[in-house]
């Protein structure tokens, strides 16, 4: 891994009086407003950032690669168009992105052990954030090939959560959430494919949003893992992520979803209006052993209490959500197979990884052909409960986050009942596309364990999404609270 500036770690108190440590970096818009007015220059936040990463890195294990060099360049580089009175959405702002996201000049490895090529250009996505004026400080570790709500590996050790370092932060876009929640950066960008940005958002106490499929492109893949996995903002506040999901939205020609525009940072500053809202705690079959923690379950109930004193009608309904189970599998277990592919040794891969791939093959051809097509009636099955509701809220994970290690050496029947045990709730909306935002509910007892709550809706809803959200956030104020240490 590059290293950083080789400075020390700059120090503060931290939030609670837990003692010294690294200098969170304000979040996203506070950080664009800043920069606009002169009150700091992109290299002082470049520098805040790498040095924050240098320190946590021994602990939190946030980040696969950092490009400390190229990072001060780009900077630089800020400060010069800032001087001169250029504004675009990011200038000068310090981001993160996953390792599955191509960026120039450094290898997208995700997760896995090898020697991969460095890129010869950016994904679409960092394009677009590169033209908004980000500096992409590195690339944040992610399980192999996205495949776990944990973030652990042999290619690159343990992330850990910054509430507490026995405990994961979350899958797979864990180390772009450990990263944000610490405060090394004020976002990242993650992807979600059975709620790969909205489970680690909720085990982080950040506001994470999937967007609807398509809305952020994939390219240089024109749609990822068979159509449901996309790319989706991870952020302290609601603002923040509406700020990054506009600034990395759009599409390249080659792109297979090319949903209509919406203006997601506009949405924040709205009045949701009265909703009808349904509370679920129902999941979608899988024919596996699960149960709803009773400290999540109270937490999302809470929330929904909260929302009730807001002016909302909030009423306990589920959707139907028929044999969607059976429709994502293959799409799954084929984009793993497709994504094995790239890797320069097979024999490196996990035997999980390995397994999951023949079971790509198996399930490839006719089947996934079955299971794509199948999309249009679940959605409209599914869909029924907007003839009812507004917007459904539901649990996120059903446990608050398991220990690190507890799923990393199980074998692959194993990892695959225990991950569908604390993570029921976030999948099916990647099998229909569909937008979705987890918010902060708890942190819960002694233990400092965070736990989320999803604002679900149908095609084209992140507008409303993020409009509820921002209300709550006002309620709640979740973002004024820091982990003790990281």
């Amino acid at each position: 891994m590059a290293t950083g500036t080789g400075a020390g770690p700059a120090e503060q108190p931290r939030a609670g009086g837990h003692g010294p440590g690294p200098v969170r970096l304000p979040g996203l818009a506070a950080a664009v407003t800043a920069l606009a007015d002169g009150q700091v220059t992109a290299r002082e936040l470049t520098e805040r950032a790498l040095r924050g990463i240098e320190a946590t890195q021994p602990t939190l294990n946030a980040f696969r690669r950092v490009r400390a060099e190229a990072a001060l360049a780009e900077a630089d580089a800020a400060d010069a168009a800032l001087s001169r009175g250029e504004r675009r959405p990011l200038l000068g702002v310090p981001l993160a992105v996953k390792d599955d996201t191509d960026v120039c000049g450094e290898p997208t490895a995700f997760g896995c052990r090898g020697d991969f090529p460095r890129k010869s250009a950016d994904a679409e996505v960092v394009r677009r954030l590169r033209a908004a004026g980000a500096v992409v400080v590195g690339k944040t570790n992610s399980p192999e090939l996205g495949q776990w709500p944990f973030t652990e590996g042999p290619a690159f050790g343990d992330t850990r959560n910054p509430w507490n370092h026995d405990h994961t932060p979350g899958g797979s876009s864990g180390g772009a959430a450990a990263a944000v929640a610490a405060g090394l950066v004020p976002a990242a960008l993650g992807s979600d494919g059975a709620g790969s940005v909205r489970i680690p958002a909720a085990w982080t106490h950040l506001v994470g949003v999937k967007p609807q499929r398509g809305r952020i492109s994939t390219w240089p893949d024109p749609e990822s893992f068979n159509g449901i996995t996309v790319f989706g903002p991870l952020a302290r506040t609601v603002e923040d992520a509406a700020l990054l999901l506009d600034a990395a939205s759009g599409n390249h020609p080659g792109d297979l979803h090319r949903p209509p525009p919406v203006e997601a940072r506009a949405a924040v500053t709205r009045d949701p209006g009265r909703l009808r809202i349904a509370l679920s705690t129902r999941w979608a079959f899988t024919a596996t052993p699960k149960r709803l923690d009773p400290r999540v379950e109270a937490a999302v109930r809470a929330l929904a209490e909260r929302l009730a004193a807001l002016g909302h009608q909030v009423e306990e309904a589920d959707p139907t959500y028929g044999p969607i189970g059976l429709t994502f599998v293959p799409r799954a277990t084929a984009g793993v197979r497709a994504w094995a592919g790239r890797a320069p040794d097979a024999a490196l891969l996990d035997p999980r990884t390995r397994g999951a791939a023949r079971t790509g093959r198996l399930l490839g051809g006719p089947v996934l052909r079955a299971a794509r097509a199948a999309e249009g009636p679940l959605r409209r099955h599914v869909g029924r409960v907007f003839h009812r509701y507004d917007v459904v809220l539901a649990p996120t994970t059903a446990t608050p986050p398991p220990r690190v290690g507890d799923l990393a050496r199980l074998s692959g029947w194993q990892t695959d009942r225990r991950m569908i045990a604390h993570c029921p709730y976030a999948w099916p909306w990647n099998v229909l596309g569909w937008p979705g935002v987890n918010v902060p509910a708890a942190v819960t007892g002694d233990m400092r364990l965070p736990v989320g709550a999803q604002l679900l809706g149908p095609a084209d809803s992140e507008p409303l999404l993020l409009s509820l959200a921002a209300q709550l956030e006002a309620d709640q104020r979740w973002h004024e609270r820091w982990p003790p240490t990281v």
